[in-house]
């Protein structure tokens, strides 16, 4: 068996659960989350902690949570006991096993030591540092508002505090940025010892700042360049003895999240928030986007629901291997896996090397090309079997 598929699958079997925190002081120009825009002058934290714990109070029952992921958005724009409350409106609902992950994404201007002990406090043992870069010239193209030294004291703080693991969020490829200015960044990330890193390629979303300035003749993010990069970051983290363990994630023994490694199972998840996308018995929901609209929602003490999926037989199947094959150790071949490898595109990846065949699993050999064998996968359908 591939290294760690066992572990890896055994994901599938936990139960986690996500809060989406839609509040950006500032809205970065790559972004194309649901997130409300602090500086216009919106003020409805308050509002939204109480709606989200009056949603958590509309699900059904579910048994003990693995994993609490509170995303963004910026959740650190939370103030602690805001955090706690939603912490404790899960626990209450749900309960928690022993030992569960209780994860939070923070932008490093907020996170000084007060803050940090304040949510060690609520249960938190995780924090993802959004760091993105410790180049100014990259972070100002970013949009980011934190400097580099500030991104390193937010990982000294989280250790101070006493936070289990430490990520830190990282985005490569920007044209602000030279190869070697991100050769620096990693290793000024890599010396800061991060339990964790999540290093992402930038991407131009339809409908941002970014692709509106692409549109108008800025330079995109170049492919070549990205993937120099990406293979710069991954030599590196393998000689600090971080284990890639998905495609764009790396973690010490111990410290992958729990809460990613359940939905890339294909376990299923519940979701809180505004655009917050949730996974149960078989049914993948999505929630409203619009804050106004979901508040008007929870008030009526209807379920904020914009759209659900029912998934089933072929089509559930395809999107587990999909799901799985961004892991390092593959997934299980199942039907739709064995049809593919049988398929004419499955047929011309094995034999160039791309796609592999590891006992019952399939797993991408490049991730950088898993992007590729994703799009022949999907255009798979029943009558190819």
């Amino acid at each position: 068996m591939t290294r760690g598929a066992g572990s890896a699958d055994a994901a599938a079997d936990e139960r986690a659960a996500y809060i989406h925190i839609p509040f950006c002081r500032r809205r970065c120009p790559y972004c194309d989350f649901a997130v409300v825009d602090l500086s216009s002058g919106a003020r409805d934290i308050d509002r939204y902690v109480d709606a989200v714990i009056a949603e958590i109070q509309m699900e059904p029952g579910w048994g003990n949570l693995h994993a609490i992921n509170l995303g963004g958005g910026t959740p650190s724009a939370l103030a602690p006991e805001q955090v706690t409350r939603l912490i404790d409106a899960l626990k209450d609902r749900f309960g928690v096993v022993d030992g569960a992950e209780i994860s939070i994404e923070a932008n490093p201007e907020d996170w000084t030591v007060e803050y940090a002990i304040a949510l060690a406090g609520t249960g938190v043992n995780r924090v993802s540092l959004g760091v993105q870069s410790f180049d100014q010239k990259a972070l100002d193209f970013l949009g980011r508002r934190h400097t580099p030294g500030e991104a390193s004291a937010a990982v000294v703080s989280a250790r101070e505090a006493g936070i289990r693991s430490v990520n830190l969020d990282l985005i490569f490829g920007s044209p602000a940025e030279s190869l070697d200015s991100w050769r620096s960044t990693v290793a000024r990330a890599l010396e800061l010892a991060p339990d964790h890193v999540s290093a992402y390629a930038l991407t131009v979303e339809l409908g941002t700042a970014l692709s509106r300035a692409v549109q108008a003749g800025a330079p995109a993010p170049d492919g070549d360049d990205q993937a120099d990069k990406y293979e710069a970051f991954a030599d590196a983290a393998a000689n600090t003895g971080l284990e890639h363990y998905e495609i764009s994630n790396w973690a010490r023994a111990g410290h992958r999240c729990r809460y990613n490694s359940t939905t890339w199972a294909y376990g299923e998840y519940l979701a809180f928030g505004t655009g917050a996308h949730g996974f149960r018995s078989g049914v993948r929901t999505r929630n409203v986007r619009r804050l106004d609209r979901y508040l008007e929602a929870i008030v009526a003490g209807n379920k904020p629901v914009a759209g659900t999926e029912v998934l089933d037989g072929w089509e559930r199947d395809r999107e587990r291997v999909f799901v799985g094959l961004r892991r390092t150790g593959g997934v299980r071949a199942g039907d739709v896996g064995l049809a593919f490898l049988s398929s004419e595109p499955g047929k011309r990846l094995i034999d160039a090397g791309i796609l592999a065949r590891s006992g019952d699993r399939l797993v991408v050999t490049n991730p950088l090309l898993s992007d590729a064998v994703a799009r022949e996968l999907l255009a798979l359908t029943p009558e190819d079997r």
